[in-house]
């Protein structure tokens, strides 16, 4: 029963049975009505407080999240029960909006192919949906639509998928076949790195003698050789030649830097974080002065506001479980600002906290891991997700995207 409903019945009693009213009645029924309203916000107020204590105090490192499914802290949404995420994961501003498994796929005796199975969330049901019919997924902030490759790379069209629908609104059609996509950070742009061939192929290496399975291997080299920046919207923008050669192997796709103005990869052998930068013509540059000092193998890189930089491993605690911790730093001069816990840094949730893969088991252990939330300036870890299961055969990849 609402405030309003209160009223009205409170209202009704007064009347029933009562004789024609006095004057200045009704002016004293609206002062009871204005009490009563006055006491009802309050009780609200303090159970809404009540509740949002409740919501906002995890039980931290505690043997009891592994079955807890419910929010643990503001806009924090965690399912530490679901190893492979049935339900929505969410922490701040991010949001787990895909995953994927890879899987090599033989094709002849000496070829493979790395396959992904994609699981996309439906910002309705707020479920994950599995389907295994996309190469490459990049999710739009907002949640709403995802930019999507067919699995016959290089891809010839970009489709835009309606995430609520799981149906593919339009198709983008490129000169250039495409191998991975992604959205600029404001979602007005999408990137496509562009291959001559199947950026996935893979070559048998060497056998498992225990259980009789090929490991694979990608090639030495790439066959990538350019770029596409295009209109979110319209699809309209223009290809760059990028000549590839020993610094990088196989797929190494071009991501935007912080504020889409420019592109970088990964490549081999650097001495400036594993990364390099070029134009949007598909020329070198140096580094944006705020992005000198980051990591392309760290996804997290800088924090909303831009004032911290998330780097790589730095230390690792012996126990059980272990503890990992990465450096935070200053992105102007790469000096360490503090240490955070997790063992990779995935994506700010806001300026404070992070997602982030951290060991579920001791440093003498295989390594089995789960999504956690950690928090700058504390020891103590969230989890988000449950942890991996079948170590060497089913693991998978987050994809964030902005809410």
């Amino acid at each position: 029963m609402n405030i309003e409903e209160l009223v009205r019945d409170s209202l009704r009693e007064q009347a029933s049975g009562q004789p024609s009213p006095a004057t200045g009645f009704a002016d004293r029924v609206l002062a009871v009505r204005r009490r009563r309203i006055r006491r009802l916000a309050s009780v609200a107020a303090a159970a809404a407080a009540v509740v949002a204590v409740a919501v906002t105090v995890p039980l931290l490192d505690s043997g009891r999240t592994d079955v807890r499914p419910a929010e643990v802290i503001d806009g924090t949404v965690a399912h530490p029960d679901q190893w492979l995420p049935r339900d929505m994961i969410a922490a701040g501003r991010t949001t787990l909006a895909a995953y994927y498994t890879e899987q090599t796929v033989p094709t002849t005796p000496s070829r493979g192919v790395a396959t992904r199975t994609y699981w996309l969330l439906n910002p309705r049901t707020e479920k994950y949906w599995m389907t295994p019919a996309f190469s490459d997924v990049a999710v739009a902030p907002g949640m709403r639509t995802a930019a999507v490759l067919e699995q016959s790379l290089p891809a010839h069209r970009i489709g835009i998928l309606n995430l609520t629908t799981m149906k593919i609104e339009r198709w983008i059609p490129v000169a250039h076949g495409v191998g991975g996509v992604e959205f600029s950070r404001d979602g007005s742009k999408l990137l496509a790195t562009t291959y001559i061939e199947n950026p996935d192929v893979r070559a048998p290496s060497a056998v498992n003698e225990e259980t009789g399975e090929w490991a694979w291997q990608g090639p030495l080299g790439s066959p990538r050789d350019g770029f596409y920046v295009l209109d979110a919207v319209s699809g309209a923008g223009r290809w760059s030649a990028v000549p590839s050669g020993r610094e990088i192997n196989g797929r190494q796709d071009f991501a935007f830097s912080r504020t889409g103005e420019q592109v970088y990869s990964r490549i081999i052998g650097s001495r400036d974080g594993l990364q390099q930068f070029y134009d949007l013509d598909g020329n070198k540059i140096a580094a944006p002065a705020n992005e000198k000092y980051l990591r392309s193998d760290v996804g997290a890189r800088l924090s909303p506001n831009g004032r911290l930089a998330a780097l790589g491993l730095t230390k690792e605690v012996g126990g059980s479980p272990g503890k990992s911790y990465s450096s935070i730093r200053d992105p102007l001069t790469g000096k360490e600002i503090t240490k955070v816990r997790g063992a990779q840094l995935l994506a700010w949730a806001d300026d404070r906290h992070l997602i982030a893969w951290e060991r579920t088991t001791s440093l003498e252990a295989p390594y089995l891991p789960r999504l956690v939330l950690v928090t700058i300036g504390s020891d103590k870890v969230v989890p988000l997700s449950g942890t991996y299961k079948n170590i060497g055969k089913v693991v998978w990849e987050p994809v964030f995207a902005e809410r």
